[in-house]
């Protein structure tokens, strides 16, 4: 996979933000402690999220410092991150709907910059150079590499059956076609990489790499599974139209035909931390 031409689509992921707190699973609680203990943290300074989506590393990471920034382009994202911040009580985040490729938009020094599961759909190239612009003189730019809507595949025994992620896979190309949809477009080679290469031509230095988590047994319901699909850019409820109803009515068929009891169980994948400096 190389670079894709990518622009700006607000469709991206229309309609997903509700999905997104029960369709994906949580960072493992050590990746709070793992970001704390390797940049030195002390509750000074500021975050910024960027691709923040419904705030879930932003909700976690925010109280290790002053103050947070979360950005997203999807204004419904925003909303949802709002409202998710309400509800715990953290009032110490500006939740803004902007584009990345519109940074630095005026928002100062952050001590800590991170990305969970979002650059690649950015101008990498433009992001990282702006970004760089923004921070503290001891600042962090911190990739989350993750993939929390499903689990690790595998045969070893779980208390309930694993969801039927090929049959899923099968059931989205039914109804949406064989290459991955995203937005408005399609991705036959899928998203870009290239992402070290990019850093290096901006001028960061680094870098240090951790795992955290993996490995842990989670219980979902079918209720969960339908959510993280519908959470997926590539599976996104906009993209079936006025077959949204008719395609989740299958998928709920399928899951019950899987587990007729709703519950499944998945082992969660590791969370990679990969940390560049300016």
């Amino acid at each position: 996979m190389g670079r894709h031409p990518w622009q700006d689509d607000e469709t991206l992921y229309a309609g997903s933000a509700r999905y997104y707190g029960t369709g994906r699973m949580a960072y493992p609680d050590d990746l709070v402690a793992a970001v704390r203990g390797q940049l030195g943290l002390d509750g000074a300074g500021r975050l910024l999220d960027v691709g923040c989506g419904p705030g879930s590393l932003t909700l976690l990471l925010a109280p290790l410092f002053e103050a947070a920034v979360g950005v997203d382009a999807d204004g419904d994202m925003v909303a949802e991150a709002r409202r998710r911040a309400a509800a715990v009580g953290i009032t110490t985040i500006d939740w803004r709907r902007l584009r990345a490729e519109e940074l630095p938009a005026g928002l100062g020094e952050f001590r800590v910059v991170t990305f969970a599961q979002s650059f690649h759909w950015m101008d990498q190239p433009l992001v990282a150079r702006r970004v760089r612009e923004m921070f503290t003189a001891d600042g962090a730019w911190v990739h989350v590499h993750a993939t929390t809507h499903r689990g690790v595949d595998g045969d070893d025994p779980l208390p309930q059956p694993r969801p039927p992620w090929d049959r899923v896979d099968d059931l989205v190309r039914h109804y949406l076609g064989p290459v991955r949809r995203a937005g408005r477009t399609v991705l036959p080679d899928g998203t870009q990489s290239g992402e070290e290469e990019v850093m290096r031509q901006a001028g960061y230095a680094g870098p240090a790499r951790i795992d955290v988590g993996g490995g842990q047994v989670v219980t979902r319901s079918a209720d969960d599974v339908v959510a993280s699909v519908l959470s997926l850019s590539s599976s996104a409820p906009h993209l079936f139209g006025d077959r949204l109803p008719a395609f989740e009515a299958d998928l709920r068929g399928l899951l019950d035909a899987a587990s007729p009891a709703g519950l499944f169980s998945e082992r969660t994948r590791e969370v990679g931390l990969v940390i560049w400096r300016p």
